[in-house]
């Protein structure tokens, strides 16, 4: 027996292999099935089923694609409601592969829909838990995400009793020994509380899992409803699209247009420039916002660009173009690109440099936005006179930011507030709008 964990750290999604006498079973595969088929290849393993814990939020599923290039299974609970051809997979059901056993178990919380994958290894013994969204090393999965997308939804406190339930009754009572194998790690949205190790055991998260400690269902529904992260626009669309089954990886990769550097461009769509900082502000294109490409840009382009809206995707050269267009399908937002070119040397804009002397000198000249997340900002604020707006409500809540100075914007290390100022600068004009940048490190070491 083999299991493989594929681990994606920008949207930091585990997603599983488990191999056993020449057969292969996926669960929750990620948007590209080209890795998992070389595993399949390279242990001479043919791919029978795929798995989907429930349809996942923040990342879109190859579970559709596997199924039509081999012919594999999707097993999915039958409250999913899924619009592609499966079989259910739900209480007590098991699929055999190989030598071993996979056993569905209900565990409704994160979602109505949701379930865990239970291995019994050769012996029949329990062995692993592939646990999806329901339960991650250090925390469980977040109750408020099926409030109004899929085919069931709840709102996030009956959800979170569903969660209760699930790990008092269910989880809680496997072996100690049992592996534990979650959907997300550290960084994820769809818990807030994440341990760095990407698996761990039942006995290990009975111990060290704030969720997992004694306490009455009105104190936990509590405690895991309060201070979840943000919700990206792109997540109820994801779901969406995984509830239908999304198209091929690289059909739809390759359908998105490369247009010349010197192409006409549509002056009302936004324009995501992908390079360094540094290059942005040395000059841009008009309606361009600066999304770094990083360990997150999936997450903040499906922050700031609304599902179905178009935009255009600009690179510093072909390859990492072809990256990002890659990255953007990952939430299924390849067919939002209007068009994909390599930054042309003609641009248009350039950002004013944030400096620091003059800024000490009379921060009261200036309006400040703090972009952090909330819960950031409840930790304190940096500047006591600044307007504190997250980056994913930037956009819509432009009309709270004064227009009669300099406006200068911040997060907590310079990535976001790179984003941000290019933003505003697109909205506001007749003032310069200034990112603090990496600068801002030296007033957060002062908290």
């Amino acid at each position: 027996m083999i299991i493989e964990q594929f681990y994606d750290k920008g949207l930091a999604h585990g997603s599983y292999a488990i191999v056993s006498d020449g057969q292969m079973v996926l669960v929750d595969p990620a948007r590209d099935p080209q890795p998992y088929f070389d595993f399949a290849g390279q242990h001479h393993a043919k791919i029978i089923g795929v798995i989907e814990t429930h349809p996942h939020a923040d990342f879109v599923s190859s579970h559709l694609e596997i199924h039509e290039k081999t012919g594999a299974i999707i097993y999915v609970s039958h409250l999913l409601g899924a619009d592609y051809e499966h079989t259910s997979f739900d209480e007590g059901d098991v699929i055999r592969v190989g030598k071993v056993q996979l056993k569905a178990i209900n565990t409704p919380g994160h979602s109505p829909d949701s379930i865990c994958v239970l291995l019994l290894d050769e012996q029949g013994k329990e062995h692993a838990l592939f646990s999806g969204d329901t339960l991650f090393v250090g925390d469980v999965g977040r109750p408020d995400l099926r409030e109004n997308v899929g085919n069931l939804t709840a709102k996030k406190e009956e959800l979170a009793k569903a969660m209760y339930h699930s790990t008092r009754e269910k989880l809680m009572h496997l072996p100690e020994n049992v592996l534990v194998y979650p959907a997300h790690g550290p960084g994820s949205l769809c818990g807030k509380s994440m341990s760095p190790e990407l698996f761990s055991t039942i006995g290990k998260e009975l111990r060290t899992n704030y969720a997992l400690q004694l306490m009455s269902e009105l104190a936990f529904v509590k405690n895991i409803t309060a201070d979840q992260p943000f919700v990206p626009k792109y997540f109820g669309y994801d779901v969406t699209m995984n509830k239908k089954g999304a198209p091929s990886f690289a059909a739809s990769v390759a359908a998105v247009p490369r247009l010349a550097n010197d192409h006409s461009l549509d002056s009302q769509t936004i324009i995501i420039d992908t390079r360094p900082q540094e290059q942005f502000k040395a000059g841009h294109l008009k309606n361009a916002f600066n999304l770094q490409d990083g360990g997150k840009f999936e997450t903040w382009l499906g922050s700031i660009i609304a599902p179905n809206e178009p935009f255009y995707l600009t690179a510093l050269d072909g390859e990492t173009l072809d990256q990002m267009i890659r990255k953007a399908a990952k939430i299924g937002y390849e067919s939002q690109i209007k068009g994909a070119f390599v930054m042309p040397n003609n641009y248009t804009d350039v950002t004013p440099p944030f400096d620091m002397d003059t800024f000490l000198a009379g921060p009261e000249k200036f309006t400040i936005v703090d972009i952090r997340n909330t819960s950031e900002v409840k930790m304190g604020k940096l500047f006591d006179s600044a307007i504190a707006i997250p980056l994913p409500e930037l956009r819509e809540r432009m009309a709270e930011i004064p227009r009669n100075r300099p406006i200068v914007v911040h997060c907590a290390g310079g990535y976001r507030s790179a984003a941000g100022a290019s933003i505003v600068a697109q909205q506001i004009k007749g003032v310069p709008v200034i990112d603090m940048g990496e600068q801002v490190i030296q007033f957060s070491t002062k908290q």
